[in-house]
């Protein structure tokens, strides 16, 4: 019998990993926000993407943690919006994921609610 080990990561490691998991399903619009230095934040980042339809947001999370998983053996603290499929948060407690389905993240603008932050987007690479 094998026990996997959870392997430590800084919050920038996981960052990475999430970034990899989201590109993978081709999500659009990634923007990491560094909230390190921002006054009662939750996290140090906050991790943002884009999908077109409730199955892509979908396919983006479950490779989020397929990647987080498969490299740490971590998984989410804990986790929202699975079922209606239009804004999917994931809480890996320094790291928090959103994904969100167009609409809704222009409705809820997080980037502009946590103006404070330190905004970095990523480069889309589709092979």
């Amino acid at each position: 019998m094998r026990i996997n080990k959870q392997k430590d990561l800084s919050s920038e490691e996981l960052c990475k990993l999430v970034v990899k998991g989201m590109q993978e399903k081709k999500a659009v619009d990634i923007v990491v926000m560094d909230l390190r230095d921002v006054k009662n934040a939750i996290s140090d980042y906050f991790v943002i993407c884009s999908g077109n339809s409730d199955t892509q947001i979908d396919a983006i999370a479950d490779s989020v943690e397929e990647e987080v998983f498969k490299a740490s053996q971590i998984n989410p603290w804990h986790e929202e919006g699975k079922m209606n499929r239009e804004w999917i948060l994931l809480d890996y407690v320094d790291v928090v994921v959103h994904v969100f389905k167009k609409e809704r993240r222009v409705f809820y603008d997080l980037e502009q609610l946590w103006g404070d932050a330190e905004i970095h987007l990523v480069e889309e690479t589709f092979a």
